[in-house]
């Protein structure tokens, strides 16, 4: 089955990737759950959410084993992301840390693979071994996640670090500190910014604002506030454990929130008004 199409992002090289992608975090840890996980993984392919991305923290593995499963004899049609614990990203460590990934998710290369947030080791090793792996072709490109201004700067100013393609940060309507300072400086440095959590675990959905806007445009609040971050230009990897909700969140692609709908979330979830520490979960 060909995948349609979910919108796109594009990467600092010029590659598109898909807008609206899938998360993976807690996936994997409920044997019960795990035929459902699957098939929604599946479906989210088939809708065009093509960007799946999970991590060797997530379930100690078991998010890995799911998605591994998951794509068995659909590894090309999808942009594969994981991320290595800070623990792990030391030269030689980061190297066998992706192998374990790639062992786990039964693939040869990764397309993507990031710094899950800064450790004890420092950035220059993690560098050495990003390029390490990039030479061996087990990845296609590297990125980090949870960097904020000062961590990006000082990644970018050392060399090779400017080859980052992706910074993934926690954003959503209610988490908007980015804003102020990270989203515009990696739009002028090129650096793609991807969000976690979009719909906040769900605790963004008690918002009555939020009911309100998907009430007038016939959607509902989880699509309004997936439609929201996409608007912002950016990637989303909302979490989709069932083929239903995974069907719900792609509905966000083809939602326009007019300005009418934009301006009521800006006044129940305001812009940030001054420099806000970079926000994680």
């Amino acid at each position: 089955m060909s995948a349609e199409s979910a919108g796109t992002t594009v990467l600092p090289s010029g590659e598109e990737i898909a807008a609206l992608g899938q998360g993976t975090w807690y996936l994997g840890e409920d044997p019960a759950r795990r035929e459902q996980e699957i098939a929604a993984l599946r479906l989210g392919v088939d809708l065009g959410m093509t960007v799946v991305d999970t991590a060797e923290m997530y379930g100690e593995g078991a998010a890995e084993e799911l998605v591994g499963e998951a794509l068995r004899g659909r590894r090309e049609e999808v942009f594969l992301v994981s991320k290595v614990l800070p623990g792990h990203a030391d030269r030689r460590g980061i190297v066998a840390a992706c192998e374990g990934s790639l062992r786990r998710l039964r693939a040869e290369r990764l397309d993507l693979y990031l710094l899950h947030w800064r450790g004890r080791w420092p950035l220059e090793e993690t560098l050495a071994g990003f390029a390490d792996l990039m030479e061996a072709g087990k990845i296609r490109y590297w990125g980090v996640s949870n960097l904020d201004v000062a961590g990006m700067t000082e990644l970018t100013a050392l060399p090779g670090g400017d080859a980052v393609a992706v910074d993934q940060v926690l954003y959503n309507l209610s988490r908007r500190g980015i804003e102020w300072d990270l989203l515009p400086w990696c739009r002028e440095a090129d650096v793609t910014v991807m969000a976690y959590s979009p719909i906040e675990q769900g605790r963004l959905l008690g918002a009555e604002a939020l009911h309100a806007v998907a009430r007038s445009l016939g959607a509902t609040p989880t699509q309004v506030a997936l439609a929201w971050v996409l608007e912002q230009g950016m990637s989303a990897i909302p979490r989709s454990g069932s083929p239903d909700h995974v069907r719900e969140n792609r509905g966000a692609v083809d939602l326009h929130l007019p300005a009418e709908a934009l301006d009521a979330l800006d006044e129940a979830f305001p812009a940030p008004s001054g420099p806000t520490p970079l926000e994680v979960l």
